[in-house]
């Protein structure tokens, strides 16, 4: 069973950055894609980008491109989020997700496609 841990959330001011990481354990298998996404109160799950895990092939949110970047250790079986000049909009808890390997879904923007979760972590901009 893949279990995903999120770090390196926190308070920050405006214009700050941030990486957070994500670490998984049970690695029977690699996963095919990974994600972030981010959620504020009151708030739908946002999708922030992706990584496609054998190629390295990333794909953002127009809301975060340029400022956002998403990598990954196969070695370490990790992928990080590298946040720079944050905004207050940026506020909310992150989390990771990971699709299983050899399962293809339409619509990888979606949480519906993503089978593992993460407990998230807080990411809190002040302005």
């Amino acid at each position: 069973q893949v279990q995903l841990v999120e770090s390196g959330g926190g308070l920050v001011q405006a214009g700050d950055s941030l990486r957070l990481s994500c670490d998984a354990s049970g690695r029977a298998y690699i996963h095919s894609m990974m994600a972030w996404f981010r959620q504020a109160p009151g708030k739908e799950r946002e999708f922030i980008g992706r990584i496609t895990w054998h190629t390295g092939a990333t794909y953002y949110a127009d809301s975060v491109k340029g400022r956002f970047i998403i990598s990954g250790d196969k070695d370490k079986d990790a992928m990080y989020l590298q946040m720079n000049d944050l905004e207050p909009a940026d506020t909310g808890v992150y989390y990771c997700a990971a699709v299983p390997p050899k399962i293809h879904r339409s619509d990888y923007s979606s949480p519906l496609s993503y089978d593992y979760w993460g407990q998230g972590t807080q990411v809190t901009v002040s302005s």
